[in-house]
């Protein structure tokens, strides 16, 4: 089944505006697979370290962690996270440097079937401007 899922920047260094992408996926998608479609939406480098959490805000010690040290990232999937627990928030955090910090939310549209001939994930809509990755330095 597809899902809807709203993607929406927290926080970042350089980040200068909001943005939020709505991004269609794929249920039985793998957490790696989200953090791919993430970087395509918001057109940044996969160059950096990365993980998921789940925890009642972006900075609460309590969390669940899917990353690379657990490998949860590639066999948990979507469908295994959501519904999340009582005030439970999906976090992706990508570059511990730069800290791109994004909300993960699933939608209240209902699941559906995929649509033959579209590929997916892919992104339906977004608001704001895309955040960019490494801005130009004036020296």
């Amino acid at each position: 089944m597809i899902w809807t899922l709203k993607i929406k920047l927290v926080f970042g260094l350089y980040a200068k505006d909001r943005w939020e992408g709505t991004l269609e996926i794929d249920s039985s998608s793998t957490l790696d697979e989200l953090h791919g479609a993430i970087q395509d939406a918001v057109d940044f480098d996969n160059d950096h370290l990365y993980e998921f959490y789940v925890s009642r805000t972006a900075r609460s010690r309590e969390r669940i962690r899917y990353d690379d040290d657990n490998e949860e990232i590639f066999t948990r999937t979507i469908e295994s996270i959501f519904p999340l627990e009582k005030d439970g928030k999906l976090f992706y955090m990508f570059d511990y440097g730069d800290s791109w910090l994004f909300q993960v939310s699933r939608s209240r549209k209902k699941p559906f079937s995929s649509e033959a001939g579209v590929k997916y994930p892919r992104l339906v809509n977004e608001l704001g401007e895309k955040p960019e990755q490494y801005p130009v330095w004036e020296e």
